[in-house]
C-alpha cells in the first residue's frame, strides 16, 4: 500500500514513498528510477536484468559513492551501468515516469541503446542544470527536465516575494511611526 510522506521539513513538495514492508514496484526497460536520498533524489534509467544507468562521480573522487550529490560538485560526472540494488545503498525508489503525461517517451529501443553507449563518458555536471534527472529525461524522452529543480525554483520565488512583502510592510510601519 502506498503511503503519502508528509513531513515538509524533509520533502516539502509532499512525495510518495514506500516503506520497507512493501515490495517496490518492478521496474521495465526504460523506465525512471527516483531514488529518494535524505534532501534530495538521485535519479537512474532502469535497462533491465536488474541494471541501470545513471550519473555518478568519477572513480578515485572523495565521496565517491554511486550517486553522491555532492560528490560531483566538482562539475564532471561519469555515466556508470550498475546493480540497481548497489545504487540504492539502502534507500528506496520509485519508477516515476510522470512526465510521460507531458512529453512523448522515446521507443524503448532508443532510450536503451542510447543509454548504453553513453556508458563510461565523462559528462558535464551542473546541480541546476545537468544533474543526474536532466540526464535521463534526456534519454527517455529526448529533453532534458528536471522537477526537483523547479520546485526549488518556485519555492525560492515564493521566499523572495513573502521577504519583500515583510520588507515593504516592515518599511511602511517605520515610515508610518515617523
Amino acid at each position: 500500500m502506498e503511503k503519502t510522506f508528509n513531513d515538509e521539513a524533509a520533502m516539502p513538495w509532499g512525495r510518495t514513498w514506500r516503506s520497507g514492508k512493501e515490495p517496490q514496484q518492478e521496474p521495465k526497460p526504460g523506465d525512471l528510477i527516483e531514488i529518494f536520498r535524505l534532501g534530495y533524489e538521485h535519479w537512474a534509467l532502469y535497462i533491465g536484468d536488474d541494471y541501470v544507468i545513471h550519473l555518478a562521480p568519477p572513480d578515485g573522487y572523495p565521496a565517491a559513492s554511486s550517486s553522491s550529490a555532492f560528490s560531483v560538485a566538482g562539475g564532471i560526472a561519469v555515466v556508470k551501468q550498475e546493480l540497481l540494488k548497489d545504487v540504492l545503498e539502502g534507500c528506496k525508489y520509485r519508477v516515476n515516469n510522470s512526465l510521460d503525461r507531458r512529453f512523448e517517451p522515446l521507443p524503448v529501443g532508443v532510450i536503451i541503446s542510447s543509454a548504453k553507449e553513453l556508458v563510461g563518458q565523462k559528462m558535464k555536471y551542473s546541480i541546476v542544470s545537468r544533474n543526474c534527472e536532466h540526464f535521463v529525461t534526456k534519454l527517455r524522452y529526448g529533453r532534458s527536465h528536471c522537477q526537483q529543480v523547479e520546485n526549488a525554483v518556485a519555492d525560492v520565488g515564493a521566499f523572495a516575494i513573502i521577504g519583500a512583502a515583510v520588507a515593504g510592510c516592515s518599511f511602511a510601519i517605520m515610515k508610518y511611526q515617523k
